[in-house]
């Protein structure tokens, strides 16, 4: 029991702020009081309402991590299996379309007008949600990612090359993709730094492009001659079946300066692009191979 001495005394002792009339709890920093204020009774009841329900939460969902996983909570419930189950149900509301573009070949697609406007539909989104990254939303492409609204294309613009280079990619895991990497004609010591830069101006001049003063084309002729137009072409024109860019048309997909073209003489040039077939429906390739044919450069 508490004496009555004692009760006086710790009234005696209680310091009231003379501007609030609340107590203080006696506790000062650089001359500022700590009022004894309690906090809100609702506000106190409200903390321990979050109290109960956090632990309600971590022991019905998945919450704490485990050695080699998780643990599942009592309702068992995971995002993934969420999307799983979002993604059948869109499937099956899809089932029937998808059906319809299965069965027909791209070409066939493209001349029927009620399947081409399915499958610019389906290939919109599909571009968007995997292809955008890369090739920009419009198909715009960036340094190192081809523009798909021209008419240059590394491996074939036809319905069917577009679809075939979606389905087993360029330089990818597929022996059905696309082979064919840019030599590192320096890096590998098969030209000097001199011959490099000379040619480099050289396959500028094709496209019409400004070289440095000086520069001896003819000697920048020879060593394009012994060099590249296996790949390229006697004119430079380019080659589909390796990739090789067309060198007169003044589009460049690492940039047309003289340094860029030098750093991919130097150390080669190889971009690759994915394959989709493992991770797309046939429905949904078909789908892109007809949007993407449809940017604008398509042939």
């Amino acid at each position: 029991m508490v004496d009555a001495s004692s009760q006086a005394s710790d009234k005696k002792n209680v310091e009231i702020d003379p501007v609030s009339g609340i107590a203080t709890t006696q506790h000062s920093w650089d001359g500022i009081q700590e009022l004894n204020n309690p906090l809100p009774r609702w506000w106190l009841w409200l903390f321990i309402l979050t109290v109960v329900w956090s632990i309600g939460y971590w022991i019905a969902y998945p919450a704490w991590p485990l050695v080699t996983n998780y643990s599942k909570g009592l309702l068992n419930w995971a995002s993934r299996t969420q999307v799983a189950d979002e993604l059948n149900v869109l499937k099956q509301v899809r089932a029937k379309s998808t059906a319809q573009l299965e069965g027909k070949s791209t070409s066939e697609i493209r001349s029927s007008p009620p399947l081409m406007a399915l499958a610019l539909a389906q290939g919109r989104v599909a571009f968007a949600d995997n292809c955008a990254p890369c090739h920009g939303q419009g198909g715009g492409g960036a340094k190192g990612y081809p523009n798909l609204n021209d008419d240059d294309w590394l491996w074939g613009g036809t319905l069917a090359q577009i679809e075939q280079t979606i389905r087993f990619g360029a330089r990818s895991i597929s022996d059905k993709g696309h082979q064919g990497s840019m030599p590192a004609f320096g890096r590998d010591g098969l030209l000097k730094r001199t011959e490099i830069e000379v040619v480099a101006n050289y396959v500028r001049s094709l496209s019409g492009l400004s070289v440095a003063p000086g520069t001896n084309l003819a000697e920048g002729e020879k060593i394009f001659k012994a060099n590249c137009v296996s790949c390229h072409g006697e004119k430079g024109n380019g080659n589909i079946e390796f990739g090789a860019p067309d060198l007169t048309d003044a589009i460049w997909l690492f940039g047309p300066d003289t340094e860029a073209i030098v750093e991919g003489l130097w150390n080669g040039r190889g971009g690759v692009m994915p394959v989709w077939n493992d991770r797309l429906d046939d429905a949904t390739i078909k789908a892109l191979a007809v949007y993407v044919h449809s940017l604008g450069g398509g042939r």
